[in-house]
């Protein structure tokens, strides 16, 4: 096990290497940069802006000079917030968006499986097709349209909950960016989980289990860990896709997370704050996959993972 871990952790060095050198060339390639005002600054300031934050040199100098300084973990000073470099941005906002994404995560895994296995039981039956009627109403309709959505009802119109911010981290101000995070991975998981736990109840070990006369909840318990299979492998992506996701879920509710800050980084040519961004959301990726994996081999006796 630690030596499958090793081998994936060293194989992810490329990847992050590749995906390092396109989003630095790519923000290069964007017009306009982290000082185009729209009152342009005197040319002598302009230069020595420039010259300050080595954006003077040539673009393979810049790059090489990047890679050098992310290779001891500086992420290099921020353009626009210029009394803050870009670890100390990523670490006030990194805490809230793993909050955000774990949770989305957490309660998506919980209800979508719960609303799948639900839809297996009853398969054909109208609690089969309310739930897959909610689930291609959540798979269909993205979170930046459902987040509004959500704000103006419960917040607007009924007053429930607040319509945005953070509040230190109150469990109210997290239940609307929580779901709306969560909704497009509660429809997928309630697919994945009827579709493999209808497949699993008609497996041979089932059926026998059955014969055996136990108990039918002994006999789900069963079904649902073979079904928890597809689950798992997708956990993943939608890991990726959850901190991608809140990237426009905490520009809407006005959450203090990295994905805000990627936003105004792009918006304001801020080149490191943006590269800084990217590269803690790919370790994150990297990292999920590789917790996947591990809980596959963990739920699948046959999988070896050496």
């Amino acid at each position: 096990m630690i030596r499958f871990i090793l081998k994936r952790l060293t194989s992810a060095i490329p990847t992050l290497f590749v995906i390092v050198t396109v989003a630095f060339f790519l923000m290069r390639l964007a017009p306009g940069g982290p000082f185009s005002l729209e009152r342009p600054l005197p040319p002598q300031i302009l230069a020595n802006l420039m010259a300050h934050y080595k954006l003077d040199q040539p673009l393979w100098a810049q790059y090489l000079d990047y890679l050098k300084g992310l290779m001891t973990g500086d992420l290099g000073p921020s353009y626009v917030y210029r009394d803050f470099t870009v670890d100390e941005l990523l670490l006030q906002g990194l805490p809230v968006s793993i909050q955000l994404g774990l949770s989305a995560l957490v309660l998506a895994t919980l209800i979508g499986c719960a609303l799948g296995t639900i839809a297996a039981l009853r398969q054909n039956r109208p609690a089969d097709y309310s739930v897959m009627a909610v689930a291609l109403i959540g798979i269909t309709i993205p979170n930046f349209v459902m987040a509004p959505v959500l704000t103006l009802l419960f917040a607007i119109h009924l007053g429930w909950l607040p319509a945005g911010g953070w509040g230190e981290g109150a469990l109210v101000n997290k239940i609307l960016p929580v779901f709306a995070l969560a909704l497009p991975q509660i429809a997928v998981i309630a697919r994945l989980t009827r579709g493999s736990m209808i497949e699993v109840m008609r497996s041979n070990h089932i059926r026998t289990a059955r014969a055996y006369g136990l108990p039918a909840h002994v006999v789900v318990g069963r079904a649902l860990r073979g079904a928890l299979l597809p689950v798992i492998s997708y956990l993943g992506p939608a890991a990726a896709a959850l901190l991608t996701g809140s990237v426009v879920i905490e520009s809407i509710f006005g959450v203090p997370g990295i994905g805000r800050h990627f936003v105004q980084g792009a918006l304001n040519r801020d080149y490191t704050l943006v590269m800084g961004t990217v590269v803690t959301v790919a370790v994150f990726v990297v990292l999920f996959n590789l917790i996947v994996d591990v809980l596959y081999a963990w739920l699948d006796p046959k999988v070896r993972l050496e």
